[in-house]
């Protein structure tokens, strides 16, 4: 399971965070702490009878292993436009007033917020459905990787998915592992 970055390891991400915003969408890459309190606001509105909020943290442990440290890196161009697509198909389907999606670049703590999502629409059972579901579609779609570090400097790049453990970096292909694992160059 050892990676070949430097436990010292940072990936290139922004300082600030990158963002897109319309009067009903708002999707956004940070390296800063997430504000659940701002994504409430955003999607706040007297047309939504329903707000919902989903705040992802960071675990002390995944399949049994204790989780020392995790960093998120993306391909940043493309994951904000792939956040777009997520926020404006929801936007749609669920007939949703307005909808917030942050993720965290760069190290997470333990316990500290990685994603939020917020949504609102007219009732609650679109809110609810829209918020899980576009915490599935960023999960399964989003340009998002994680470097989970364990106990013992051991760790894995893994896509941003649950349940999937990773696979092991191999000496020489650390940086150009694709979502999957596998080499991208």
């Amino acid at each position: 399971m050892a990676t070949t970055e430097p436990s010292a390891y940072t990936p290139d991400i922004p300082s600030d965070p990158i963002t897109r915003t319309t009067s009903t969408i708002h999707v956004s890459l940070t390296p800063h702490p997430l504000d659940s309190l701002s994504a409430t606001r955003f999607v706040r509105s007297p047309s939504a009878g329903a707000t919902v909020l989903f705040i992802g943290t960071t675990r002390d442990t995944f399949n049994g292993l204790p989780v020392s440290s995790l960093t998120y890196t993306s391909y940043t161009p493309l994951a904000l436009s792939t956040l777009y697509s997520i926020a404006s198909a929801l936007l749609a389907k669920h007939a949703l007033t307005k909808i917030a999606i942050v993720h965290k670049l760069g190290e997470c703590p333990i316990g500290e917020e990685s994603i939020v999502i917020a949504v609102s629409a007219p009732h609650r059972q679109a809110a609810w459905r829209a918020g899980e579901e576009a915490l599935e579609e960023t999960k399964k779609r989003a340009e998002i990787w994680k470097l989970e570090r364990f106990e013992g400097g051991e760790g894995v790049w893994r896509a941003n998915r649950d349940g999937v453990m990773g696979v092991k970096v191999e000496e020489g292909l650390g940086k150009g592992k694709g979502a999957g694992g596998e080499a991208t160059e």
